[in-house]
C-alpha cells in the first residue's frame, strides 16, 4: 500500500482531521520482484459508507455558495467556477470581484491578462512587486477606488500617470514603502488633476513634495483628508490642503520647522498629525499643540530632540496627546471605543509602520516596550482590521535580535507579556519562533497555544501567511526541538506534532528533511522517554516517509542508525498511542523495498504480527495501522511467507471482521498478498477466512474492501490451491463453491440486465460507455499489478468456473481504465507479454460468459486508447 499522510487523534482514538492522501507512483516504482503481489496507493476512498453517487451542484442555495466563493483567493475562485455552468455564473458574481489581494502573487502582465475579464467592477487592489504598476494598467478596472501597493522601486513619473490617468474614480492611493525613488512632484499634480474624488493618499519615498504639488492637490482634491509623505527629503506647505484631517511626514527630512508648524496650525481639521523619526524640537510641538484648534494627537516616536522629554501633559493643552517614548497612554487610546474610529485606524496604520522600524534596526527601548505594555499593544495591531497593519505588527514580533545583542531573559520578558494579555492567538511563524528562543518562553508559548497557531496560520487563505508559516514554521520547530532538552516532554510533545502535520504537505516535507528534521525526530523516538513525544515523533516520521513518489525522504529515514529498529521496538510499548504511530510509520517505511528488506531482517515482520495480534480490542487507528503494515511488508514473497509461518493470518482475519471500512481494506489488502502464495491461501481457509471475506465482498461499505476480499477469494480458488491439499477433497469443494458464490454475488451487483444485453447485442462506443459507468469503481484506480498477477489474471480467463472468468475480466478491466493512475502501467504489461491477442479470443469465445466477454471488449479498447495516448505523445516529443 503506499505511503499515506497520519493526521493526530484524539484519545478516543477519532481522527480529528482524516485525509488521505493520493500519491502517483513512479513508472519503475511498480517492477517489484517476480511473485510479488500488487500493492495499494489508497485515495480518498469511500472508507464511509457509501452515500448518493451524483449531487446536483446547481441545488446548492446561492447565498451560502456565495459565501464559500468569497473566502478563496482569485486562484481557487477561478478554478473553481470552472468546474460547471452554475459555478460559472456564480464565480462571475460582481461582488465576488470588489476587492483583489495580489499582495501574494507575482502579479505582472499575464496574471493581469488572466484576471481582466473579471475586474470590471473592481474597486479595490492591493499588491507588491517590481512588475506590479505596469500590470495594473491592464486590470482595465476602470472603477477602482483604493490602490495600495509595496516594493515597487522600479516605477517613473510616466507609469504611475498612466495608472492615474485611467482611474479617475480613485479615492485611495498608498505606495510604499519601497516606493517613490524615481517620481517626482509632477506625478503629484497629475494625481490631483485626474482624481478628484481623492480621500487618501500616502507616498513613501519620494526625494521631494514640491509646493505646487500641493498647491494642485489643495485645488482638485476638496475630499482630500489623509495625506502621507514618508521618508520624504523634503515636503513643504502642506497647510494649503484646508481639507486633511490627518498628516503623516515621519522620516522627513530638511523641514523648516518654524514653516511647517505655521502652515499647519492653519488647517481648520486637522485632527492626527505623525511626525516620527523627524528632527522636531519640543518648542515646535508646544507651538504646533499651542496653535491648533482642532488637533487632538501627534505622534513623535524617536525623534531625537524629545529624546528625553516626557510625554506632554494633555491637562495642559485642552485634552491633545503628544506620544513619545511613552506606551501607556497608546495602549489606552487605542482600547478606548470613545474615540473615532477613523482616528483609531489613523493610528494603528502609523504605529505598525513605527513598531517595524524600531524592530528592523533593534532599538533601544524596544525591549522596555514589549515588557511594559508591548503584549497588548501588539496584540491591538495584530486584531486591526486593516490587513497591512496585521502583518507589519506580526513582522515586528518576528525580529530576531542581533546575534551579538542576544538577551535570552530579553526575550523570554517578551514571551511572558504575550501570554499575559493572551496573544499567542494572533501570533505568526516568526514571531513564535523569536519568543522561543530559551525554554522558559518556549514553555510559554507552547502553553499558549502557539503551535496551534502556527499550523493554523499554515492553513491561512493568504499565501504569504501560509508559505511563512509553513517554510518559517518548519525552521522554527526544528530550532525548538533541537533547543530544547528532552526532558520537556510536554512541549516537544507540541512541537513533533505540529512537525508532523507539517510533513503530511509534500513541499514542508523536503523542508523539514532539509533542515535535519529526520534526524531530530529519530533522536525523539529513540532518547526521549516522554510517551507523548514519541507518539508524535513517530507520526512525524511515518508522514515523511509518505511521499514516496516524490522524494526521497522515505530511503532517508531508513538509513539514520537505529532509526528502524527503534520504531520496531515501539510497537511493543504498553502506551496504546506509541504503538499506533509506530505501526503507522512501518506502514508507510515498508513502502521502500530496501527499508523493507531492513525492516525484515530487525525482526519487524514478527513485532507486526504480535502487534496485530495484540489489537483487536483497540482503536480503529491501531487496528488499521497492524494490518496496513503487514500490507505493505507482504510485498515481497519471503516476508509474505514469514508472515504466514508466524501466525499472521489469524489475526487478519480477525480484523477483517472490524466494525470500521478502512480496516477493512487494509486487512483484505493484506490476506489479497498473503493469497498470492498457495501456502498461506490453505491457511487462509483454515481459519475460517472464506467466510469473513465473504460476508466482507458482499457487505462491507467500502467498495474498495469489497473488491479486494473479491480478489483475495479469487486467489485461493483459481485451481493453484488444489496441488497442496490438506483437507479432504470434499470439505475443499463444498469451501470452493462457497467462495466462489460470494465472488458470484459481488459481481452480479454491478450488472444491469438490460445494459449488459444491449450491449451483447450490438456493442458500439456508447454501450461500452454505459458499461463501463455502471461497474467502474474509482478507488481501485490506485490498485497497481505486478506482471505475475496480472498473467494470473489473464490465465484465470481460461478457468473453467464462469464465475472466475467473471472476475478476471472484471478486474483486468479496472486496472486499465483510460486516465487511472496505473493505466498506462497495466496496460504497458499486457502489450509486452502479448495479452492483447488473448483478450480477443476470450471476447469471441463461445464458452465466455456473457459479461465476461463484454468486460474483455472494453479491456481491449482501454488498451487501444493506451495505445494512441502513447503514440500522440510519441509524436509530440519527436516534433519537439
Amino acid at each position: 500500500m503506499n505511503p499515506r499522510v497520519r493526521h493526530r487523534s484524539d484519545e478516543d482514538g477519532k481522527d480529528m482531521d482524516r485525509r488521505v492522501v493520493r500519491q502517483r507512483v513512479d513508472e519503475e516504482h511498480g517492477k517489484n520482484k517476480v511473485g510479488s503481489p500488487s500493492y495499494l496507493l489508497i485515495g480518498d476512498e469511500d472508507v464511509a459508507p457509501q452515500v448518493q453517487e451524483s449531487v446536483d451542484w446547481t441545488s446548492l442555495a446561492y447565498d451560502p455558495m456565495l459565501h464559500v466563493f468569497t473566502l478563496l483567493d482569485h486562484r481557487d475562485r477561478a478554478s473553481l467556477a470552472s468546474t460547471c455552468k452554475a459555478w460559472r455564473s456564480l464565480g462571475a458574481s460582481p461582488y465576488l470581484w470588489k476587492s483583489l489581494d495580489l499582495h501574494a502573487y507575482r502579479f505582472d502582465l499575464s496574471m493581469a491578462a488572466s484576471l481582466a475579464n473579471r475586474c470590471a467592477d473592481l474597486q479595490k487592489v492591493r499588491f507588491r512587486g517590481l512588475d506590479s504598476p505596469a500590470a495594473l494598467i491592464n486590470l482595465r478596472a476602470k472603477n477602482l477606488k483604493e490602490i495600495s501597493g509595496e516594493s515597487c522601486e522600479n516605477v517613473t513619473d510616466a507609469t504611475l500617470s498612466m495608472i492615474i490617468a485611467r482611474h479617475e474614480a480613485l479615492e485611495s492611493l498608498q505606495l510604499g514603502p519601497g516606493f517613490g525613488e524615481r517620481i517626482t512632484s509632477e506625478v503629484i499634480k497629475v494625481i490631483a488633476i485626474c482624481c478628484p474624488k481623492l480621500k487618501k493618499l500616502r507616498l513613501s519615498g519620494m526625494r521631494d513634495v514640491s509646493s505646487e504639488a500641493i498647491t494642485s492637490l489643495a485645488q482638485h482634491c476638496p475630499q482630500l483628508s489623509d495625506a502621507g509623505f514618508i521618508d520624504c527629503l523634503n515636503e513643504r506647505k502642506a497647510g494649503r490642503v484646508v481639507s486633511l484631517r490627518y498628516l503623516s511626514v515621519a522620516r522627513t527630512s530638511n523641514m523648516d520647522w518654524r514653516v511647517a508648524v505655521e502652515s499647519w496650525g492653519k488647517l481648520p481639521n486637522l485632527t492626527g498629525l505623525d511626525v516620527s523619526r523627524t528632527s522636531i524640537d519640543h518648542a515646535a510641538v508646544t507651538r504646533l499643540l499651542t496653535s491648533s484648534r482642532s488637533l487632538k494627537l501627534v505622534c513623535a516616536f524617536k525623534c531625537t530632540m524629545l529624546e528625553h522629554d516626557a510625554d506632554l501633559d494633555p491637562d495642559r493643552f485642552e485634552g491633545k496627546l503628544m506620544f513619545n517614548n511613552n506606551f501607556n497612554r497608546m495602549a489606552s487610546l487605542l482600547e478606548n471605543t470613545s474615540v473615532e474610529e477613523e482616528t483609531t485606524r489613523w493610528l494603528e496604520w502609523n504605529l505598525s509602520r513605527t513598531f517595524l522600524f524600531f524592530a528592523e534596526w533593534n532599538l533601544l527601548g524596544f525591549n522596555s516596550l514589549w515588557n511594559s505594555h508591548g503584549g497588548k499593544l501588539f496584540l491591538r495591531l495584530m486584531q486591526s482590521s486593516q490587513e497591512d497593519v496585521q502583518e507589519r505588527a506580526a513582522s515586528t514580533r518576528g525580529f530576531r535580535p542581533r546575534s551579538d545583542d542576544y538577551d535570552a531573559s530579553v526575550y523570554r520578558e517578551r514571551a511572558e507579556a504575550v501570554m499575559r494579555d493572551g496573544g499567542i492567538r494572533f501570533s505568526a511563524a516568526r514571531a513564535i519562533a523569536n519568543l522561543s528562543l530559551d525554554v522558559k518562553g518556549a514553555k510559554a508559548v507552547a502553553e499558549g497555544g502557539g503551535v496551534d497557531v502556527l499550523l493554523g496560520l499554515a492553513k491561512s487563505r493568504n499565501k504569504l501567511v501560509a508559505q511563512e508559516a509553513a517554510a518559517g514554521g518548519v525552521k522554527v520547530l526544528m530550532e525548538l526541538l533541537f533547543r530544547w532538552p528532552l526532558d520537556c516532554g510536554q512541549l516537544l510533545e507540541s512541537a513533533a506534532g505540529a512537525l508532523a502535520n507539517l510533513a503530511g504537505e509534500d513541499k514542508c516535507s523536503m523542508e523539514i528533511a532539509k533542515e535535519g528534521g529526520v534526524h531530530a525526530l529519530v533522536r525523539l523516538v529513540r532518547d526521549c522517554d516522554y510517551k507523548g513525544a514519541q507518539a508524535q515523533a513517530a507520526r512525524g516520521l511515518a508522514n515523511l516517509a509518505a511521499h514516496g513518489d516524490s522524494n526521497n525522504n522515505n530511503a532517508a529515514i531508513g538509513k539514520v542508525p537505529g532509526a528502524l529498529k527503534t520504531i520496531i521496538q515501539l510497537t511493543r510499548s504498553h502506551h496504546g498511542g506509541v504503538k499506533q504511530e509506530a505501526a503507522g510509520a512501518l506502514w508507510n517505511l515498508a513502502y521502500d523495498e530496501k527499508n523493507r528488506e531492513l525492516i525484515a531482517a530487525l525482526g519487524g515482520v514478527e513485532a507486526s504480527v504480535a502487534l496485530a495480534n495484540s489489537c483487536m480490542n483497540t482503536s480503529r487507528e491501531l487496528q488499521e495501522s497492524a494490518a496496513g503494515a503487514l500490507w505493505n511488508l507482504s510485498h515481497s514473497e519471503e516476508n509474505s511467507i514469514v508472515i504466514g509461518r508466524e501466525g499472521g493470518i489469524p489475526p487478519l482475519v480477525a480484523l477483517a471482521r472490524s466494525e470500521y471500512a478502512d480496516v477493512h481494506v487494509a486487512a483484505a489488502g493484506a490476506l489479497w498478498n498473503l493469497s498470492f502464495n498457495h501456502v498461506n491461501a490453505l491457511r487462509i481457509v483454515e481459519e475460517g477466512g472464506v467466510l469473513v471475506l465473504g460476508r466482507m465482498c458482499t457487505s462491507s461499505p467500502s467498495k474498495l474492501a469489497r473488491f479486494l476480499a473479491a480478489l483475495t477469494l479469487a486467489y485461493i480458488f483459481d485451481g493453484r490451491l488444489d496441488e497442496s491439499v490438506r483437507v479432504s477433497p470434499k470439505r475443499l469443494a463444498n469451501v470452493r463453491r462457497s467462495g466462489l458464490r460470494y465472488v458470484g454475488s459481488f459481481t452480479k451487483t454491478f450488472m444491469d440486465p438490460k445494459i449488459f444485453a444491449t450491449a451483447a447485442s450490438s456493442f458500439t462506443p456508447s454501450k461500452a460507455a454505459q458499461v463501463l459507468k455502471r461497474v467502474c469503481i474509482p478507488e481501485a484506480d490506485v490498485l497497481r499489478c505486478s506482471r505475475e498477477e496480472i498473467g494470473r489474471f489473464v490465465t484465470m480467463l481460461r478457468n473453467p468456473s464462469p464465475v472466475l472468468k467473471k472476475i478476471a475480466a472484471f478486474a483486468l478491466l479496472q486496472f486499465t481504465i483510460p486516465g487511472a493512475i496505473h493505466a498506462k502501467h497495466h496496460a504497458s504489461l499486457m502489450r509486452k507479454a502479448g495479452y492483447p491477442r488473448l483478450m480477443r479470443f476470450a471476447a469471441a469465445a463461445k464458452s465466455m460468459p456473457r459479461e465476461a466477454k463484454i468486460f474483455a471488449k472494453i479491456v481491449l479498447r482501454n488498451l487501444g486508447v493506451s495505445s494512441a495516448r502513447m503514440l500522440k505523445r510519441k509524436e509530440r516529443i519527436i516534433s519537439s
